[in-house]
């Protein structure tokens, strides 16, 4: 890569390991999971990653969305919805806390103008509490974690617990996670975070619930490459990588 262009501007060189590493376990997007029960897909999450996600795993049908909340890095996908509309004829579910509903509205108003922006993805909005909520197949427990001041969703899903963007869960929203089989958690880095769980902070609360499995997700550079990493985590911990698929 070089350190300039034709009309002056610098583009600077990265040189960290994660990122000019060739293992495609190290080819980290945004963070989203796909719920996937016969013909059924759930997709948690659509930050700006989702239409190449969708079309790099071939997805050609989803039912809803479900969001955790409404930073970037986790709506900002939205808009792609639109292929899904086009293609299959139908609107999309999306599923959210009051709070994360009004702020995609914020962010995406030409989606809800009246009489419908020419276009623009078609929604069906659906407000969510604390309280277990379904779609279809799949039972929804709600897991309220703290990122930094920012109330967030996990989610619980039958012997499955999703859980990203925190840096606190108090011990009543952990006992919901207690006797999950397998579980997705967050470990943004090595040193500390003030809204993220640290490695050593994920690793002590998977100690606690000791799941059958754990998989550490919204994982940035600073972790280190999953060849270095993934040999000391403890036994039944491990990296999580885009593409990743496991039967709960």
């Amino acid at each position: 890569m070089g350190t300039g262009t034709s009309t002056g501007v610098p583009v600077v060189a990265c040189n960290c390991e994660v990122c000019t590493s060739e293992d495609p376990r190290d080819k980290r997007y945004r963070s989203s999971i796909m719920l996937t029960r016969g013909s059924s897909n759930i997709v948690i999450d659509c930050g700006p990653d989702f239409r190449i996600q969708m079309l790099k795993h071939k997805v050609e049908d989803i039912d809803a969305v479900v969001f955790t909340h409404a930073h970037r890095d986790h709506i900002a996908g939205l808009d792609d919805i639109r292929a899904f509309n086009y293609i299959l004829h139908k609107s999309i579910d999306i599923y959210g806390t009051q709070v994360t509903l009004d702020a995609i509205k914020e962010q995406f108003p030409y989606i809800f103008l009246p009489g419908r922006y020419l276009g623009a993805p078609k929604l069906n909005l659906h407000s969510i509490t604390d309280s277990l909520f379904a779609i279809g197949a799949f039972s929804f427990v709600p897991i309220q974690v703290m990122h930094q001041e920012m109330k967030v969703f996990g989610y619980r899903i039958g012997d499955f617990t999703y859980i990203t963007d925190a840096n606190y869960i108090s011990p009543a929203e952990l006992d919901k996670v207690r006797g999950s089989k397998v579980v997705v958690i967050n470990a943004l880095r090595n040193s500390r975070h003030v809204s993220h769980f640290s490695l050593s902070e994920a690793l002590e609360i998977l100690e606690d619930l000791k799941p059958e499995a754990a998989y550490l997700t919204h994982i940035s550079h600073f972790l280190g490459k999953y060849e270095l990493v993934e040999p000391k985590l403890p036994a039944g911990v491990h990296l999580a990588y885009d593409g990743l698929q496991i039967d709960v």
